[in-house]
């Protein structure tokens, strides 16, 4: 059976070298447009949101109608780029502000989504950017009172008004704002309308951001342009898409939770589709607006799935790639989603939609084959109606020299020194998750007991360090099981003067994180299922200066590929976990820098910087093939009209199935409708139209649901038997042929029919075919190949028969019969037609199967 085993792309490759990359995009570049293939020199990337918050200030008297409820800001844990380091590359940090020349607009920079930010911000040393996001809520500048500290419901978020202060052993930095400070000071809890902003301030926001990189941050020698360009998105279609959807739908099933599972108040897993497809297609409406010949566009995860067949339907000549940040599960967990066809359809619209790990792109290819029935092709892309969409992989990395620098602030050390000596004597376990169910806290801290159970000589001498910074939404019952497991671990193994784990639900400062990473005898980091986790990279870059400590990680995380040298580990099981922990802290100094050494060599070569000139690289490879992903486009109804009308005598072929019939299970069940029926008569009754249908069919089902049909020509069984029009009289081509072969090929075919449950043999009279349709696909697909090896490499080239792999079968005939010679009879018989139409779906081999064109003069 084909091997699932990892391709080795990624792993004994030579190191990814940044220079090396753009090397090689800048000699892809010069050989496409030296074949001709337009390149603009830039690339569009769909974001979900921008980079960007916005505020704006209202009328003077201004009593809009509120927003719906507003999409919760990422926190500060998501580690912002430094706010004091000018030469940043990344976009704009949160502390900066910004204001339009009008100063109605005031701009700030958005927390999140780091790493993506950062890579995307280092292409503008090759190219002109657009980065292309929705606006987000847009708040108002005018303050709004906020009640007494005491009486507020969200104060645990705040990090200076935790419950869990008492425990603190890290001061607060008051220079560095955190993502609520900055929602404070903007009087960010009142939202402007979008109905309520006027078409002036859309425009005038638009102008501002074109250049409002280049304003914040300045712009390197040789740096290319960047720009913003804003979506407006309805408030109710945003939040329907964002919260709806996205998060209600999507992100649970990613994560292997099914809705049942997290959200059972919710009454249907599709009430928020029409949001999330209407947010879609303003996405490809604004690509639409924005795009020119020659552009590269990249969209970006999860949340603009369908972008990449609207933008087809749009722009049928774009280069468009997808890159899936979240992971991405397997096809038995995917099939639960009710619109699961829409979804893989949209994605692959894509030329290359690329995922974090070979896994999951391997569960996309499984998902569309065995939910949607799609084949596969030999270079392993996916075939959808004729185009054909690349898959692969590419893992994202941090910026790790802007970690590095950061890690090296001066306010660090202070904090680092001030927690040895707080743990003076004792091993420092840190851990730093968001509060969420698949984040794997609540076993982490049970694995940490299992730890003091098992090998008690840790009790006293080990303590775990737990941050918790608040998820998107609020799990009261998962903050309870947590603060319970706490307490009784800290009851339980704890005394006077010792407590076992120190947890935090707040949000830390930057300088505070590094000091933890900088400080810790072991990072554990145990998600049950994540896509990029960057807090594992940064503890590896932090650990550079100190430790060289060890990391457990879960092999659940997209990233556990790449960090081998990590003690990874399954989540589930607290004894391997627990094992794991133990086997880190009496690690020897040799075996510590040995594993350190390597992953971080894997940190800083595979970094978002390489990542996104990764992306641009695959995508121009993409660009030129012949199989690039793109529909057969509609000719024009006017002049298909106007060239018909005009024609004397007009010839007509078509296919049956996939064409006139749809390709169903059973095959004799594959009958056309009335409405096509009628099509065809009204056709063949024309006395200017000569109409054939050319099918594999054998004659007898052709006569069966076409033979009513006066006028009708017909070819079957691929070209070896054709009755022409307003005959009754088949003519065989094959019966001077040797056939002697089919025996033969009888007894292959049943051999493979025994061994792959559902499929069955189709016995015509010049030609046998084995459909495995409704067979396992991947199983049928391999055992297709296999007995087609046997085929072509033996029986083949001692008989003259030709071998045909079809849509899920596979068929043997005479090399002397095939559709493209009938064509070519059809066409020396009819030389005088001025108007030929063809349709049909096959793509078998260049010398026979390239009829199946449209062909208007």
């Amino acid at each position: 059976m084909d091997s699932f085993a990892e391709p080795d792309k990624f792993r004994s490759a030579a190191p990814l070298n940044l220079a090396d990359v753009r090397a090689e995009v800048l000699r892809l570049e010069q050989d496409h447009r030296a074949k001709g293939i337009p390149l603009s020199g830039r690339i569009l990337h769909l974001c979900h949101y921008l980079p960007v918050t916005l505020a704006l200030s209202p009328p003077n008297d201004s009593t809009g109608i509120p927003s719906p409820p507003a999409t919760p800001p990422a926190k500060a844990s998501d580690i912002p780029e430094s706010p004091t380091d000018a030469a940043s590359p990344a976009l704009a940090t949160p502390k900066e502000e910004f204001k339009s020349s009008e100063g109605k607009w005031k701009i700030g920079g958005r927390y999140g989504h780091s790493a993506m930010i950062s890579g995307i911000s280092s292409l503008a040393a090759t190219h002109e950017q657009l980065i292309i996001g929705w606006t987000g809520d847009v708040a108002s500048t005018v303050p709004i009172e906020l009640p007494p500290v005491s009486s507020r419901t969200d104060v645990p978020e705040h990090p200076d008004h935790s419950p869990h202060l008492h425990h603190r052993t890290v001061s607060s930095i008051a220079s560095i704002a955190t993502a609520q400070d900055d929602e404070e000071e903007t009087g960010a809890g009142k939202k402007v309308p979008l109905a309520s902003i006027s078409e002036q301030d859309r425009k005038s926001l638009e102008e501002t951001l074109k250049d409002y990189p280049e304003k914040i941050r300045g712009r390197k020698e040789g740096e290319k342009d960047t720009a913003y360009v804003p979506v407006w998105i309805d408030d109710k279609v945003a939040h329907g898409h964002y919260d709806g959807y996205c998060k209600q739908t999507l992100w649970p099933l990613f994560h292997y939770l099914l809705w049942q599972d997290v959200a059972t108040e919710y009454a249907s897993a599709d009430q928020h589709w029409p949001s999330y497809y209407k947010a879609n297609e303003d996405f490809a409406k604004k690509v639409a607006e924005v795009y020119k010949p020659g552009d590269l566009i990249w969209v970006h995860d999860y949340h603009l799935l369908l972008v990449p067949l609207l933008i087809r339907q749009m722009l049928p000549e774009a280069a468009v790639g997808l890159f899936v940040h979240t992971p991405f599960p397997s096809s038995e967990v995917f099939r639960c989603l009710p619109r699961r066809k829409e979804i893989l359809d949209g994605m692959l619209g894509a030329n290359l939609v690329c995922f974090q790990t070979y896994s999951y792109s391997r569960h996309f290819t499984s998902s569309c084959v065995r939910v949607c029935g799609y084949e596969t092709t030999s270079r392993g892309g996916i075939d959808v109606q004729g185009h054909v969409a690349t898959i692969s992989y590419c893992p994202v990395g941090v910026d790790a020299e802007r970690v590095g620098r950061d890690v090296l602030r001066p306010g660090i050390q202070p904090k680092l020194e001030a927690l040895r000596t707080l743990y003076e004597g004792k091993k420092i376990i840190v851990g730093r998750d968001k509060l969420d169910v698949v984040k794997g806290v609540v076993q982490k801290l049970r694995a940490f007991e299992k730890l003091l159970q098992d090998y008690p000589q840790w009790i006293g001498h080990a303590v775990l360090i737990q941050v918790t910074s608040p998820a998107l939404s609020d799990s009261p019952k998962l903050e309870r099981q947590v603060s319970e497991i706490v307490a009784h671990i800290n009851g339980e193994y704890g005394s006077l003067d010792f407590i076992p784990v120190h947890h935090y639900h707040q949000t830390i400062k930057k300088d505070e994180f590094y000091a933890l990473l900088s400080v810790a005898d072991l990072g554990v980091i145990t998600p049950l299922r994540d896509g990029m986790n960057t807090t594992s990279m940064e503890f590896v870059i932090a650990q550079e200066q100190t430790k060289k400590s060890p990391l457990v990680l879960s092999e659940f995380m997209g990233i556990s590929n790449n960090m081998s040298e990590a003690l990874q580990i399954n989540p589930w099981n607290l004894g391997e976990v627990a094992a794991a922990m133990h086997r880190g802290l009496t690690m020897s100094d040799e075996e510590k820098l040995r594993r350190h050494t390597s992953l971080y060599h894997t940190v800083t070569t595979q970094t978002s910087h390489t990542w996104a000139g990764m992306l641009a690289k695959m995508l121009l490879e993409q660009l030129g093939r012949q199989n690039l992903a793109k529909q057969t486009p509609f000719i024009p109804k006017d002049r298909l009209e106007k060239s018909y009308l005009k024609a004397t005598k007009r010839l007509f072929l078509f296919d049956y199935d996939g064409t006139l019939a749809p390709i169903v299970k059973v095959p004799s069940m594959a009958t056309p409708t009335p409405a096509t029926l009628e099509a065809l008569e009204k056709l063949a009754a024309d006395p200017k139209n000569i109409v054939y249908i050319i099918s594999g069919r054998d004659g007898e089902f052709l006569e069966q649901h076409l033979g009513h049909i006066k006028n009708l020509g017909m070819s079957a069984e691929h070209g070896g038997f054709i009755r022409e029009p307003g005959s009754k009289i088949w003519a065989n081509f094959t019966e001077n042929l040797d056939m002697s072969w089919m025996d033969e090929v009888l007894e292959i075919f049943k051999y493979y029919t025994e061994r792959t449950t559902g499929s069955q043999i189709e016995t015509k009279k010049s030609a046998i075919t084995w459909h495995y349709r409704s067979s396992d696909p991947e199983w049928g697909l391999f055992q297709c190949r296999q007995c087609q090896d046997l085929l072509e490499n033996n029986l083949a080239r001692k008989r003259p028969i030709e071998v045909l792999v079809g849509k899920k079968n596979l068929e043997v005939r005479p090399i002397a019969v095939n559709k493209g010679e009938i064509v070519k009879r059809i066409l020396y018989f009819h030389p005088d037609a001025e108007f030929i139409f063809c349709a049909g779906d096959d793509k078998r081999r260049a010398t026979s199967e390239r009829w199946s064109k449209t062909m208007v003069p």
